[in-house]
């Protein structure tokens, strides 16, 4: 039997392009799968775990511990316009509310003097309300139906048009308007 020669010719499978071309092709492919793969929702999913996980809120309701329930009830439903959604007693007493304007949600609760009865409240906090409803109208139904504002409806220097109210208790709502 005679001894085979090496050749110095590639075999190529027939379609395929060989040498340089076979390369970049392969090259671009890879590229494209590692893409592919980055984005995949799995693999985004696992990026994510791995960073600091943030907070991602779909709302804010806040609770306001009230000196008397009562004259809050009043005051955020007769004088603001909020409406009540639940109460919240131990049989007799009215121990709590949760109110509801608009999509927005509040809550009150009796103060149960546990940390004395002169203990101040809403003092260096305001809630920040957004509405689509004209400021001006808003702030004549608030003293008409009895309320105080505590800053006259005015343009911000941000563009905003607001007016700010405290309840019974001191706790501050400005209400605002973008331009």
């Amino acid at each position: 039997m005679a001894e085979r020669k090496p050749r110095s010719v590639k075999r190529t499978r027939p379609g395929r392009p060989s040498g340089k071309k076979a390369l970049e092709k392969k090259t671009k492919s890879a590229k494209a799968a590692r893409r592919k793969q980055a984005a995949s929702p799995e693999r985004e999913l696992e990026r994510r775990r791995q960073k600091r996980e943030t907070l991602r809120l779909r709302s804010v309701e806040p609770s306001f511990t009230v000196n008397d329930i009562e004259r809050s009830v009043r005051f955020y439903t007769e004088v603001l316009g909020f409406i009540v959604t639940e109460e919240l007693s131990d049989g007799a007493v009215l121990q709590g509310v949760q109110l509801k304007a608009g999509v927005c949600r509040l809550g009150l609760s009796q103060d149960d003097w546990g940390k004395g009865r002169d203990r101040r409240k809403g003092e260096g906090m305001r809630i920040w309300c957004r509405t689509a409803q004209d400021i001006d109208a808003l702030a004549s139904r608030i003293i008409a139906a009895g309320g105080r504002l505590a800053e006259e409806p005015g343009q911000q220097p941000d563009g905003v048009r607001s007016l700010s109210v405290a309840d019974p208790d001191g706790f501050r709502l400005t209400i605002y308007r973008e331009m």
